[in-house]
Order: structure tokens, then C-alpha cells, then sequence
């Protein structure tokens, strides 16, 4: 795999912790440099390290992991999306319940927008490519447009308010719908 072929693979593999960046920082859970630094660093941390784990499995057990990684991605982000969905539609607070720039809430989409970067490890693993270089690739690209769809995400929810929170739940259980048909398709 060249160097262009897997800078191409870090975008498309980052395009979901940014979507989930974009959407807390259009709820305004990102005005202080600390979420956004916590944000960028775990999706950018989990990015790079769910290939290596990967790399590693696919040496030992990849039946196993490729039945449920899917359904596990699928279930995580469903439940978080739903829960954003939901303080969207409740009117009576004014910004989203669930701060998704913390605590179990942010190890849980870090863990559910990597599912992915997994199953990239695998296939290097399948493929006897080194995965050292494609790991420092994956979370430095993730990091680098965390950070940007913040700015973005910061930008459209001065214009939307709250219901953002809609659009950002939708895209969660989007993403986790993706990941189910192109893996059962």
C-alpha cells in the first residue's frame, strides 16, 4: 500500500470522529481548549491504536472478531445517538444532556468510531503489511480533523442552537447503519 493509499484510508477512517466532533462542538460543548484537546486525543489515541490491536488479533483470532465488531460498533453508537436525539427533542433544557466530551460517554465513541480502524488492522494483518507507519498516520490525520470539524461544528451551532443535537444524534446512528451495511452487504 503506497503512502497516498493509506493517507486516503485516514481520512475516510477519521470522517466519523469528526462528524461526532463537529456535533459536540455545534452544542456547544466546546468552548475552551480543553474538551476540544480531550476530543481530538481520544478519537486521534483510539484511531492509531485500534489497527495495531487489529494487527495483533488478526495474527490470532480474526474469525471471532469479525462476526460482532459491526453489531458492537452498531449498538454504540445507536444508543449515544439515540440519547442525543432525545435531548434535542426535549425542550425544556437548553444544551444537551450528555457531554460528549467526557467520561464513559467519550471512551464509548472513541471505541464505536474506531470500530472500523479495527478491522483495517485486521486486513493489514491478512495482508503482512507493516503497521507502524499507517498507525501514526490514522490518529495524527484523526487528530488534525477532530480539531477542524470542531471549528466547523463551533460555526453551525451559533447558527442552529440546540436542535443540532438532532442532526448530530442522526449521524451517529447514520454512521452505525453504514457500518452495518457495508459489513453485512
Amino acid at each position: 500500500m503506497t503512502l497516498i493509499e493509506i493517507v486516503l484510508l485516514s481520512l475516510g477512517l477519521a470522517m466519523d470522529a469528526a462528524a461526532v466532533s463537529m456535533a459536540a462542538a455545534a452544542a456547544g460543548y466546546t468552548k475552551s481548549i480543553r474538551p476540544v484537546f480531550r476530543l481530538a486525543f481520544h478519537f486521534g489515541l483510539f484511531q492509531a491504536g485500534m489497527p495495531a490491536i487489529g494487527w495483533m488479533l488478526g495474527r490470532t483470532v480474526v474469525g471471532y472478531i469479525s462476526t460482532w465488531d459491526h453489531w458492537i460498533a452498531f449498538a454504540l453508537l445507536g444508543i449515544v445517538g439515540a440519547r442525543m436525539i432525545y435531548s434535542g427533542l426535549d425542550s425544556a433544557e437548553e444544551r444537551m444532556s450528555i457531554d460528549p466530551t467526557k467520561g464513559w460517554v467519550l471512551i464509548t465513541l472513541s471505541i464505536a468510531t474506531s470500530i472500523d480502524a479495527l478491522a483495517v488492522g485486521l486486513s493489514f494483518s491478512m495482508l503482512n503489511m507493516d503497521i507502524l507507519l499507517p498507525c501514526l498516520l490514522i490518529g495524527t490525520i484523526t487528530i488534525l480533523m477532530s480539531v477542524m470539524a470542531v471549528w466547523v461544528g463551533t460555526f453551525a451551532g451559533q447558527l442552529t442552537g440546540k436542535r443540532v443535537e438532532l442532526f448530530g444524534g442522526f449521524i451517529l446512528i447514520g454512521i452505525g447503519l453504514r457500518i452495518l451495511y457495508l459489513h453485512l452487504s
